[in-house]
Order: C-alpha cells, then structure tokens, then sequence
C-alpha cells in the first residue's frame, strides 16, 4: 500500500525551537521527525512513500533522497522508495492528492506528529469495514478543546465537530488524530478552489454516508506543534512510551469497575444525574495515563437486561463520565460492559438478554475480549473493584486485583478478603502500585 505524507508544514508556531527548517526536520533525540515516521513505515512493510512537500523542500529532499541514501543519523540506507511532489504554490492540505497517481486505497500521514502504530491492523479495520474513509481516533487528554467524531457501535461516523462547533452536554472523548486510510474514489471530483482543505471538503461530506468510520486505539500519536508539547513528546520518546504503546507489543493495563470505583455507588444507577465521579478519580486515572497502563471500565450493567435502562441511556451515562474524566485530564482507553441478567421476573425485562453469559463479572470475558482487543498482558495488569465479583472476575483472567474498601463503596458483602490487596481508594491504589 502506498503512504502519502504531507510534510509541506513550515511550523510557524514552533520555530523558535528549530528555526529556519522545515516542521518535518525537526530532532527528536538526534533525529528527524519525518525520519522515525518512515522507520515506522518501514518496519511494517509500507515502503513505498510520497512526500508533498513545500517549504523549503530542498532540506527534505537532499536529506532522504529516493530512499536508497544513507541516513545521517543511523548511518545506515533508509530502505524505502521515496517519490516527491513539490508544491509551487500553496494547495491546501489535499491539493496535492489530486496531482498523484493514486489507484489504490493509501494511507494519508501527517509529518508534524509523533507516533508508533501498528498500520496493519489500521489497514485490516478498513478493509473488514469496506470502508471509503478510515479515521484514526483516539482518546486525549483534553477533549474540551478538540475536535470530536461522534460514532455508531459499529464505528460509523455520525457527525464531525471542530473545536468552534457547539457539541454536546456530555460526549465520548473521541479525537481525530490526523492518520488516514483512504480510497482514491473521494477525488473523482475535485473541488473548483485553489486550495482545497481535507476535513472540510473532502471528509465531511463523508459524515452520516456510511463510508466513513473511527478506528479506535490507544497507540500513541502526538501533534508537536507548540515547544510546549514538543518537550513532552521528546520526553515521552526518551522514556520509551512512544514505540511501547505500538499494538505489536504486548500492554498493560488497569481495568476498572464502574460504580463504586469510578463513581459514588448508589446501587443500580439509573439515572444520568445520579452519576458523580468520586473525588480524586480524575487524578488517579490521570496518573494511570502517565504510567503508560491502559485504563479500561469493565462493569456489568444488569439494568439493560431489567429493562430499567437502554443501550441509549447508558451511553449518555458513559459520555457524561468520560466529559468529566475531560475536564480533569484524564482519559480511558476503553469501555466494556455486560448487559445480560440471568434471572427473569422483572416487569420491564428485555427476553433476549436473559441468560447465563460469559462476559458478567465474576466471569472474566469483558476482561480477555479487552485482551484480545488491545494485547494484553494480563498477568502484567490490575483487575480495581469495590466487590466480590470484581476480584473474582481479575483473578479468573489471571490478573492482580485489588479490592477497594473506602466509604461508599460495595465491598462489604461478607466475602473474605484477607488474602487479597485493598485500598481506600483508586489514588492509594496509584501511589501505592504504579
């Protein structure tokens, strides 16, 4: 598959840290953010590469050459095949595609991020959805101020909302990370301006066609167009997040109970303004974030099943928790829940989520289909809960569990838990452990 890179970004805003070349050229420990892009690529089988490039092109071009040079920061040949379109004229973020001879689904890069994914898998969603669009998202730290796709359960998007779009009370924390999978058909017709702006003008006319869709990780992508956040991602890659969060190697994680962990447990919670973060959660899954552990919610919901809540309700309930994880900086990397009940004879009940299932806490199922999603090390990752059925179902996944036993949580059911860790709280549990 061939890999369109626009690297034509002048990167005004972050010139004082490197002034006078290109955004692209920019060191990240002793070597070109461009550079680690096309390692990335590389290592995966994706070597056949274009560069759209346009301020100073020449610092790029002399520098990568077709491919086949030596880099000057390994001392070693690249090992790609580089093509080059020069812009003349500014084009806009997407003029250039419609100079290239693009046959075939391609995948669409930004030259002014970090990052370290598995594109294969990114490919495989595309492919597995029929996709015209892919879209890589992903949960950031604050989604207050970015720009959300808002998505089906089957990862259709829905709507697209820029950070000046009135957006909802409470939403998924969803982000466009500026990573594509993309069909040539969306340049049949070229749009009669001189510049021609990618989300704007070509995407969103996607949103609602079912063409497009969210495919959702964890891995790490970063935008370093500030100093502010280039010191982090520099950071970041010196410590070693960047490539450990790739999908190829195996994560960490810490799953989460809901109720009782995340927010005050009042029984089966029903109603969306029953919910409310306990206090200090936000920081904790904040430092989970740091800790590079996934932060998973694994939570059973029997009140779909009774009929007291639908799928809808409870999204709304979801998003209301991860606006306000938002609003404290943190994020989770995944929701897991079980609708089912097993037991009928409630007035309201939906039949055909009464049974006996594999995913209901204390069974392990939501914990290894998460797993599977995400490669997980289970033996390597913390089952965090308020009752019996929490541990029990970290231990039968072959997890570490800690069982939390402050105020207002539902730990005291007569269970003996004197052989297993507690915590007051998830913030003992994070300074304690991670």
């Amino acid at each position: 598959m061939k890999t369109v890179i626009m690297a034509g970004g002048r990167g005004t805003r972050i010139s004082q840290i490197a002034p006078d070349i290109p955004k692209p050229m920019i060191e990240i420990d002793g070597m070109p953010v461009l550079e680690r892009e096309i390692y990335c690529l590389r290592g995966q089988g994706f070597t056949d590469i274009v560069l759209t490039v346009g301020y100073k092109a020449d610092l790029i071009v002399d520098y990568f050459g077709d491919g086949n040079k030596i880099s000057p920061a390994t001392g070693e040949p690249f090992g790609v095949d580089i093509s080059y379109f020069v812009e003349e004229t500014p084009l806009g973020n997407a003029g250039a595609l419609f100079q290239l001879d693009l046959q075939d689904d391609f995948l669409l890069l930004n030259a002014d991020a970090i990052f370290d994914i598995d594109f294969n898998r990114m490919v495989d969603f595309h492919k597995s959805h029929n996709a015209t669009v892919t879209l890589f998202t992903h949960p950031n730290s604050h989604p207050y101020d970015s720009g959300l796709i808002i998505a089906n359960d089957n990862h259709m998007v829905l709507s697209w909302l820029s950070k000046e779009d009135e957006r909802p009370k409470y939403y998924k924390n969803r982000v466009n990370a500026g990573l594509h999978v993309i069909s040539p058909s969306i340049l049949r017709n070229k749009p009669d301006t001189p510049k021609i702006d990618l989300d704007r003008q070509l995407l969103r006319a996607l949103v609602g066609t079912g063409k497009m869709f969210c495919y959702d990780s964890p891995e790490y992508v970063k935008d370093m167009g500030t100093p502010e956040r280039y010191y982090s991602v520099a950071e970041d890659f010196k410590s070693g997040r960047v490539t450990s969060k790739n999908l190829r190697n195996k994560q960490k994680a810490v799953f989460l109970d809901r109720d009782g962990t995340i927010n005050n447990y009042v029984g089966f919670l029903r109603d969306l303004d029953e919910f409310e973060l306990i206090p200090g959660v936000a920081n904790a899954v904040k430092k989970i974030n740091a800790s590079g552990y996934l932060a998973i919610v694994i939570t059973n919901q029997p009140v779909i099943a009774r009929g007291e809540v639908s799928f809808e309700k409870l999204d709304e309930i979801h998003n209301k928790m991860e606006t306000l994880l938002g609003l404290g900086g943190a994020y989770l990397d995944s929701i897991y829940f079980c609708p089912h009940h097993p037991h009928s004879g409630y007035e309201d009940e939906v039949p055909e989520l009464k049974f006996d299932c594999d995913c209901r806490k204390p069974k392990p199922g939501m914990i290894m289909k998460a797993a599977e999603d995400f490669n997980i090390d289970l033996s390597q990752s913390w089952m965090v809960g308020d009752s019996e059925h929490d541990v029990k179902a970290g231990k039968n996944a072959g997890c570490k569990t800690v069982l939390l036993v402050g105020e207002g949580t539902d730990s005291k059911r007569g269970y003996d838990f004197e052989q297993d860790m507690t915590c007051e709280s998830l913030m003992e549990f994070v300074e304690k452990v991670l």
